[in-house]
């Protein structure tokens, strides 16, 4: 990258995250003392699913949706959670108080099949059940983010069809998403914009993508795509606020001519996108995104005052 790039996840430095405990498998130990086996299968092949959420004032944003997917996820590919919802929140909680956190949080729940009895592939092999890891951190988007943008670039590597491996997996196995990322930085931008196997507009590799075109909200059809909480909440807001919004295939042209585009994600939220393949987009001026933004808030203010 270079020395004016930041990505989606860029966050505001805190010192505090120095010293953070991290759960692992029951205990709660310091950062330096985290640690999971080289034969652990989440190692070794990128076989687990993890989930991001963030905490404001005390309450996990969305938590059940998040679960949903979560153990939807696991039981899919036939990962043995090892508790219920009730278990990852209590869980959640010990690590937050452990670390004396409330607001402005973010959470990365990671279960993985476990450790393998042998180096090599066969899910029989992780026998000892499935290791379960909770990271926080103090976390705050840098406010560069909403002030300069995210530069993308559209890069060859796709995303594959469900037959391949569904995107709809909050996997892992993030090869795909990495590999983009890298050409998109070779590229001098910040992060990759995705297309789908048929060309059209899809995702980027962190995060889902949404333009706006003269007053109209479009994203893709999902098909190909993680299916966000945070997407899924702007598809909600714009419904439910007489915003016209489309899941639909688009192009490239329709994407490089909008007159606004950001980008959706549990840490940044909304996240306005400046320029795709060296092509600024609109003005500048971004009133819908600012709306939607203000929207979200009400929403997430809403939520932890229940």
């Amino acid at each position: 990258m270079t020395t004016d790039s930041h990505s989606t996840h860029t966050a505001s430095e805190d010192a505090r995250n120095r010293d953070i405990k991290i759960y692992v498998n029951g205990d709660i130990v310091h950062r330096d003392d985290a640690k999971v086996s080289v034969y652990d299968s989440g190692f070794m092949l990128g076989d687990g699913m993890w989930e991001g959420m963030r905490l404001y004032n005390g309450t996990w944003a969305f938590f059940d949706e998040h679960m949903d997917r979560f153990f939807n996820s696991c039981k899919a590919v036939a990962i043995d959670v090892g508790m219920d919802k009730a278990g990852i929140a209590e869980a959640m909680r010990k690590t937050a108080q452990a670390n004396d956190m409330t607001t402005d949080v973010h959470c990365r729940l990671m279960l993985t099949r476990g450790v393998k009895i042998k180096p090599f592939q066969h899910p029989g092999l992780s026998q000892s059940g499935s290791t379960l890891v909770i990271i926080m951190e103090h976390s705050k988007p840098a406010p560069a983010l909403q002030s300069k943008g995210i530069r993308l670039a559209t890069v060859p590597q796709v995303r594959g069809l469900p037959m391949t491996q569904d995107a709809k997996y909050n996997s892992h196995s993030k090869l795909n998403c990495v590999i983009a990322c890298l050409q998109a930085e070779q590229a001098g931008a910040d992060e990759a914009l995705m297309l789908d196997p048929l060309g059209f507009v899809n995702t980027t590799n962190a995060c889902n993508f949404f333009i706006v075109r003269r007053g109209e909200v479009w994203t893709s059809t999902g098909d190909y795509c993680m299916n966000g909480v945070t997407r899924q909440k702007v598809i909600d807001l714009c419904q439910a606020n007489d915003i016209p919004v489309f899941e639909k295939n688009y192009s490239l042209y329709e994407a490089y001519g909008a007159d606004e585009a950001f980008l959706t994600g549990t840490f940044g939220a909304q996240t306005p996108v400046a320029e795709i393949d060296g092509k600024a987009i609109g003005t500048g001026e971004r009133p819908m995104t600012e709306r939607i933004r203000a929207l979200y808030k009400d929403l997430i203010d809403e939520e932890v005052s229940r």
